[in-house]
């Protein structure tokens, strides 16, 4: 059975990793010594649930977590500095420290090194997260020790609802839009003056009107969804916002 560590000290390693073209040296003291973190561990970088689902997951809610008393998000993998370092820019992963285990010294102190040898892996980390303070486990979420690669407790949601459960989370927001479109400049700037993050989908070869019409039963943009609610045009974004 994989161990649960509540309530101790997190193993003391050192990690090698490379900045600016430069080796550094980061030990335990420097990633967990008075500060409040959350750690999430992962089988590998570039794998599928790591990258679709429990880095994205950590790095949209990272600025939620941060308001709620959290210094610093770890993302450990077992895998080198280079590896880590190219999946952090793939990932756009701004708001997260991601860590390279290389020699998996830390994972094995955890009691979460296990063997993927099946998989052509070797040896890797469990998935699991967890809530440090000061060095010391005040929670762990682990992973149920299931056939393939569960996911279901370690996730960023699971631990902000343990942090903070009144915590407001970040509205999820899309707009299809059109080059040149005046009324779709005017939605992406309201949306930024009530500092709603979007993510745009641009109508091109790739998404065409037709597909519009399909998702939104309207051939015009902008068309704005919020939090999976067809919200509309601009004019009725401005109204859903209150906007004169």
């Amino acid at each position: 059975m994989l161990p649960n560590r509540e309530g101790q000290k997190v193993p003391s390693v050192s990690f090698r990793i490379r900045q600016d073209n430069e080796w550094v040296t980061l030990n335990t003291d420097d990633l967990f010594a008075g500060k409040t973190v959350v750690v999430f561990a992962l089988p590998g970088a570039f794998t599928p649930t790591c990258s679709s689902t429990h880095l994205p997951g950590y790095n949209e809610l990272a600025p939620i977590l941060k308001k709620n008393g959290v210094d610093d998000i770890v993302c450990l993998s077992v895998n080198d500095t280079f590896v880590m370092n190219e999946w952090a820019k793939y990932q756009e992963a701004n708001h997260l420290t991601l860590i390279p285990d290389g020699n998996g010294e830390f994972t094995e102190g955890m009691g979460m090194l296990i063997d993927k040898s099946d998989l052509g892996f070797g040896k890797r980390s469990w998935r699991y997260s967890m809530l440090v303070k000061d060095g010391v486990i005040e929670k762990m979420f682990i992973e149920p020790e299931e056939p393939g690669d569960p996911f279901k407790v370690s996730d960023a949601e699971t631990m902000l609802q343990y942090i903070n459960p009144d915590a407001n989370k970040p509205t999820c927001v899309s707009i299809f839009t059109k080059v040149g479109c005046p009324f779709c400049a005017r939605a992406k700037t309201m949306l930024g003056e009530h500092g709603m993050v979007y993510d745009e989908i641009v109508l091109g070869d790739a998404v065409t009107t037709r597909a519009l019409r399909a998702v939104t039963g309207a051939a015009t943009v902008p068309q704005v969804f919020i939090d999976g609610r067809l919200i509309g045009g601009s004019e009725e974004l401005a109204a859903h916002l209150g906007v004169a």
